[in-house]
């Protein structure tokens, strides 16, 4: 594996890109940002996690020392050197109380000031590595591709840990988009079964129909138009998972015949005679609270039991403190990098923006709301015009339409997705996202209120 290179975060608003001390600090394989001021490097500190910071006394919105002592903690380890042309003696007696690692005055050679940054890093007890990647994120935990600062998802994550290396059926509960799929893949991932197939049935986007062929399998002469033997799911996935997604939108009658395959480890497929061994982990996900769903009936209480083993409760993302810039500096470098953009940070106010918004489509709605500015943006720096309206300004809602008293909620919920879909300029993508919904249930609602083939609602619609 490649190792990644120390990234070094120089405050300092008098140099440039194309400065001759920048190249030397470069070409000796140091990653380095240049923000100019100290709200835009507190934004670089929160979303780039720098492993060393350069720092002018002098900054255009206050002073060095100040803006040392309010980073202090979001700093952690990451020592930093002051390069100043500003030195006195108070001034150097005040930014080393306040913890710097050493003090230059300008113009500082190359060589000095690298040697102090390798004396710097060496005093730095991690290892800047991607396996020591936690601790240079302070407070981070990672779990598969999942990561998070908050505390209910380090929770989730611990449990999951746990579950992982047994054959406990586990039931991920959270909103749309909070990263149910990526739990169940990493359950699997960690488990005894990870060279095994993960398989992900959406129980809400198959016909209820065709729902139990896909499952089981069948054989030919079946029904109509089973010509040939077909292998189901969980034939498919002997001696790995299945994840049920959206369980609670499984047809009653299914929902026996997989409480079945849970107690007694076998399965029938359609127009067979004789029954399989179920080789396989089952994992489920609902957006939906399990004990409501029990008493509305749309959730056997037996097959809940089952399922309940270990449940893992996800968090929405407006509640997960500190994981808008984690999550937002990781899509930016991920896009970057997949569309070939030049972008590498967020403006203050694109971040103040983004953790101001409350995410009704939760970390799935970030994900696009940073692809769409990656792509937007002109230069490096996201800035809050390239963010969606409905993010820049919080009391910017959906325009709504006066209901009249009576309405059935069916209609309610076609006037919700036809004005979503006017938002998003009919991007089905998006429109899922800020819904709260998997593309596939959007899909089925346009298929069940006659919205499918409607005409698009602009000439850049499109369907994401």
């Amino acid at each position: 594996m490649t190792r990644p290179l120390t990234r070094v975060l120089f405050v300092d608003p008098e140099l440039r890109e194309d400065d001759p001390l920048i190249h030397a600090i470069e070409s000796r394989g140091y990653a380095v940002r240049l923000p100019r001021d100290g709200e835009s490097a507190e934004v670089q500190i929160r979303l780039w996690r720098p492993h060393l910071v350069v720092l002018e006394l002098v900054l255009p919105d206050q002073s060095g020392a100040d803006w040392l002592r309010r980073c202090r903690v979001t700093l952690d380890r990451a020592p930093v050197i002051v390069v100043t042309r500003h030195a006195t003696v108070p001034r150097t007696v005040e930014i080393l109380g306040e913890g710097a690692f050493t003090l230059f005055e300008k113009p500082v050679a190359p060589e000095a000031l690298l040697y102090a940054m390798q004396r710097a890093l060496a005093h730095r007890p991690v290892l800047l590595d991607e396996a020591a990647r936690a601790a240079i994120e302070p407070g981070v935990e990672t779990f598969g591709r999942l990561a998070s600062r908050a505390q209910a998802m380090r929770d989730a994550f611990r449990v999951a840990r746990a579950a992982a290396p047994t054959d406990a059926n586990v039931l991920v509960v959270g909103e749309n988009g909070t990263g149910k799929e990526l739990m169940a893949a990493a359950v699997h991932e960690h488990s005894l079964r990870h060279d095994g197939p993960f398989i992900r049935l959406n129980c809400a986007a198959i016909p209820a129909d065709l729902l139990e062929s896909e499952l089981f399998g069948h054989r030919r002469g079946a029904f109509t138009g089973a010509t040939a033997d077909r292998k189901g799911l969980l034939e498919v996935a002997q001696g790995g998972t299945v994840l049920f997604d959206e369980i609670g939108e499984m047809p009653l009658p299914l929902q026996v015949k997989l409480l079945r395959v849970l107690q007694e480890r076998e399965f029938r497929p359609v127009g067979s005679t004789a029954s399989l061994r179920a080789d396989v982990r089952v994992l489920c996900a609902t957006n939906l609270d399990p004990d409501e769903a029990v008493r509305r009936g749309t959730l056997r209480e037996d097959l809940f039991f089952r399922l309940n083993t270990i449940v893992l409760s996800l968090p929405p993302l407006r509640e997960r403190e500190g994981d808008i810039p984690l999550l937002a500096g990781r899509f930016v470098a991920h896009f970057a990098a997949r569309h070939q953009r030049p972008v590498d940070t967020l403006e203050p106010a694109a971040l103040r923006a983004l953790e101001r918004h409350t995410w009704p489509g939760n970390v799935r709605e970030l994900e696009h709301v940073i692809e769409r500015a990656v792509i937007l943006c002109n230069g490096h720096e996201i800035r809050l015009e390239d963010l969606p309206e409905e993010v820049r300004h919080p009391g910017t809602a959906l325009k709504t339409t006066a209901l009249p008293i009576g309405q059935s909620l069916e209609e309610i919920e076609r006037i919700a997705i036809l004005q979503t879909l006017e938002r998003t300029r009919g991007n089905k993508r998006a429109a899922a996202a800020m819904l709260g919904i998997h593309r596939p249930t959007l899909y089925n609602k346009l298929r069940k209120y006659g919205l499918w083939r409607a005409d698009p609602i602009s000439e850049g619609a499109q369907d994401g």
